[in-house]
């Protein structure tokens, strides 16, 4: 399948995102299919990350079967003859969809990311550093780059399909969607991260933060859904290499950050549309930090099937 171009699959076409196409399968299932697109600062790059969709797919699902606190979840299976099996119009685009759709049970989302942050960086590192707050709120005084939160944060955000997500509190979540749903994210979330965090320093990783994504089925209940615990979604940094107080070496996408932000420091790149090309060493390195992040965490080498 083209990296770039939506797969021509016999299903109607219900959303495209930065990086997934949705499609519908019946009222009740959807197939969410991901792109080696890769969005960094909320804006498409033009360079297709190699085996970064089967990656994004295959360890989400590695994620919703592993985790006690994922379920109860939207995964259905990933496994591509499972799907076929399953919706049998997708047999002949099967080298189109293999290793990088899931089929889903339909959810509608609930229009807050739930981000967990266990340590400083990224966007709360530039509004600590510029305010010593936090989506407006205030944190402790003389944090450093890097530094643990202990215990973690409960860091939610406004969800952008296009432009830039907003860390807002958690007053904002409970204003938007009750006390009662919004105290149901906020503990899955944390618990996720929790247990998350664990299996991960048992290989080497920390998960400096990560977003979560929920929806509620038709009877009610809050499945955990979209990606989990990605490189898109998280930043996992190598345990042996922390050091805090600047930036750390990552597994996820953020040779791509970097590469960003110093085109931003030096006036080359405004951080909107259209974006700038990607060196091809900044491609291939994170291609290889996507794979080995897959295989540290899964014990497993990437095999799209």
């Amino acid at each position: 399948m083209s990296a770039i171009a939506v797969p021509s699959l016999p299903l109607p076409l219900l959303r495209r995102g930065k990086v997934r196409e949705v499609y519908e399968v019946d009222a009740r299932r959807l197939l969410m299919v991901a792109s080696d697109r890769l969005s960094a600062f909320d804006v498409i790059m033009r360079e297709p990350v190699p085996d970064k969709g089967a990656v994004l797919t295959q360890i989400s699902a590695f994620w919703f079967h592993t985790l006690r606190a994922a379920s109860p979840h939207h995964c259905i299976t990933a496994d591509t003859e499972a799907i076929c099996e399953a919706v049998p119009a997708l047999r002949a685009h099967r080298t189109a969809i293999a290793g990088r759709a899931m089929l889903v049970t339909r959810a509608e989302p609930v229009l807050f990311e739930c981000v967990v942050r266990g340590y400083l960086s990224g966007s709360a590192w530039k509004e600590y550093r510029a305010r010593g707050t936090l989506a407006g709120e205030a944190l402790a005084a003389g944090l450093r780059e890097s530094d643990r939160f202990e215990p973690p944060i409960f860091s939610p955000a406004t969800k952008a399909d296009v432009g830039h997500d907003e860390n807002v509190t958690y007053d904002r979540v409970v204003s938007g969607l009750g006390k009662a749903l919004a105290a149901q994210l906020k503990e899955r979330s944390l618990a996720l991260y929790t247990e998350a965090q664990a299996l991960a320093a048992r290989h080497g990783i920390i998960i400096a933060d990560t977003k979560f994504e929920f929806g509620l089925d038709d009877a009610g209940r809050l499945l955990l859904i979209d990606e989990v615990l990605t490189p898109d979604s998280s930043r996992f940094w190598p345990v042996d290499r922390y050091q805090p107080g600047a930036a750390q070496p990552s597994f996820d996408k953020q040779p791509v950050r970097d590469y960003l932000d110093g085109l931003r420091k030096a006036g080359h790149w405004n951080g909107e549309a259209p974006p700038p090309p990607l060196p091809a060493e900044v491609v291939r390195s994170t291609t290889g930090r996507y794979r080995d992040i897959f295989h540290r965490l899964t014990g497993h080498v990437l095999e799209v099937r």
